[in-house]
């Protein structure tokens, strides 16, 4: 008895009827959590966890036929367990387990072993079946952790403020945008955010998810009001015209991929911070290894050597399944 199917329109439960993160529309949608790659416009019925409510509305529309649910509440769907579970990504972002007549699936979505302080922290779920990311699934993805990326950035900021410059942090605006804002030592200097951030936060506020509530970068501001500012904005922000109101001023990125010598370079940054909402190399390896899964299913990212180190070194089933999820958010 198999309990997934990969379709034309996504990952299935034919038990169920449901489709989870499709990419084509369908009947019904389980949302693992609100990025663009996995939260798709189009869908007749979403159900997904109620802090991914407000900015499933933003992204997708105020109209769109969404119900919400709690971790650990449990729906029964044509004799189907379906319950939510923290996946730690960022907030609202879950693990959708699957229960049919004694067997168990789990579909992870993205994920995060890492308490970011913001996000529910992610919880291993005990399964037969295991659906996982592998994003950074190489040995050279090893993340310090969000205590030292953070002393660096605010390092970073002082710096640039004592120089006289401002601080251009670009970050993406759901989830990585906000662990930062949470943890910039204020006593700095005065912070910004592009309108995509702002809008994410009031959305999350709106949710009753405890942020900063800082103020957005508009055309009324005063070039002035930025003197040794932080300003927080998407990466699509990078070289527009936008940006001129800040000058001068120093730019960084924050990104997983920054762990690769270069990169920062190709981004043109001054500045690269490793700070990923995925798991690392070894985060991969310890969540998968606390599902005891007999079986997993690789989504994107680097499945064909993690899938082979997960058989040969750990001696588990690891299959790659060709989706439509991103490597990281598209803004």
């Amino acid at each position: 008895m198999q309990l997934l199917e990969l379709t034309k329109s996504g990952l299935f439960c034919p038990q169920a009827g449901v489709y989870i993160d499709p990419w084509k529309p369908v009947e019904k949608a389980v949302i693992t959590h609100a990025h663009s790659d996995h939260a798709r416009w189009g869908m007749r019925k979403y159900l997904a966890h109620d802090f991914s409510k407000e900015v499933m509305k933003l992204r997708l529309g105020n109209d769109i036929n969404l119900e919400t649910i709690q971790f650990g509440e449990t729906l029964d769907i044509n004799g189907v367990k379906l319950s939510f579970h923290p996946a730690g990504h960022i907030p609202g972002s879950s693990q959708i387990r699957l229960e049919y007549k004694g067997k168990v699936a789990v579909v992870s979505g993205d994920y995060k072993v890492e308490d970011d302080g913001l996000s529910t922290a992610f919880e291993p779920i005990k399964c037969h079946e295991f659906v996982s990311e592998c994003t950074f699934g190489l040995p050279v993805y090893k993340w310090d952790s969000q205590t030292e990326v953070m002393n660096q950035i605010n390092s970073w900021w002082k710096n640039n403020s004592e120089e006289g410059r401002n601080s251009v942090l670009f970050a993406y605006s759901l989830g990585k945008a906000q662990r930062i804002i949470q943890n910039l030592d204020l006593s700095i200097g005065k912070v910004f955010l592009h309108g995509a951030v702002w809008n994410t936060n009031q959305a999350l506020i709106a949710n009753g998810i405890e942020i900063f509530d800082l103020p957005k970068v508009t055309q009324e501001i005063p070039k002035s009001q930025y003197k040794g500012a932080m300003i927080i904005a998407p990466p699509s922000a990078m070289g527009t015209p936008w940006m001129r109101r800040f000058s001068p001023y120093r730019t960084g990125i924050c990104s997983g991929w920054m762990a690769i010598r270069g990169t920062r370079r190709r981004r043109a940054a001054d500045r690269g911070f490793v700070l990923s909402d995925h798991a690392d190399w070894d985060g991969l390896i310890s969540a998968i290894e606390g599902t005891g899964a007999e079986k997993v299913y690789l989504t994107h990212g680097n499945t064909a050597s993690f899938g082979r180190f997960l058989r040969e070194e750990k001696g588990i089933d690891a299959l790659e399944l060709e989706t439509l999820f991103g490597e990281e958010e598209v803004e």
